[in-house]
């Protein structure tokens, strides 16, 4: 009877390492580890790294803002920015080693986490299409300019 007991206590502790394992992570975990070291809970760094809480639902309002948040993950960015009216001038990495469905979670938590309700989502189809057309992260800045003359970015 013990013995059975035992076994079947270990079942379910296997059963329940497995279903942890095989669980999608949210997009709260994936920002916290591939992200918020740099990005923080979302607020960015002074002068150093720019905010994303309140701007990212704003810049995925857009299917071209989308796009460009997309192409960010895909290619990261580099040169200077303004975020909020504040100037930044950092580099971003790409995040390819991301799967199309991590990054689609990561950017719609951020976007949830903003002002506009409902929030836009990304989809994983979004980052695929970016992952597919490579580009430096200098085209991605200029994308960005080109975005902020049409749908200015806060």
């Amino acid at each position: 009877m013990l013995a059975s007991r035992f076994a079947y206590r270990l079942l379910c502790s296997g059963m329940l390492l497995f279903v942890a394992a095989c669980s999608p992570k949210s997009g709260s975990s994936l920002y916290g580890t591939n992200c918020g070291i740099c990005h923080h809970g979302g607020d960015g760094m002074p002068g150093s790294v720019p905010p994303l809480v309140n701007r990212i639902d704003q810049i995925a309002s857009t299917p071209e803002g989308r796009k460009y948040l997309a192409d960010v993950l895909m290619n990261g960015v580099s040169g200077p920015i303004k975020a909020n009216g504040a100037p930044y001038s950092a580099e971003m990495p790409p995040f390819r080693y991301l799967k199309d469905e991590e990054v689609a979670a990561i950017l719609t938590w951020l976007s949830q986490r903003g002002n506009l309700k409902p929030a836009p989502t990304i989809s994983a189809a979004e980052i695929a299409t970016a992952r597919a057309d490579r580009k430096s992260a200098g085209k991605v800045a200029g994308e960005r300019e080109e975005l902020d003359r049409t749908h200015p970015i806060p």
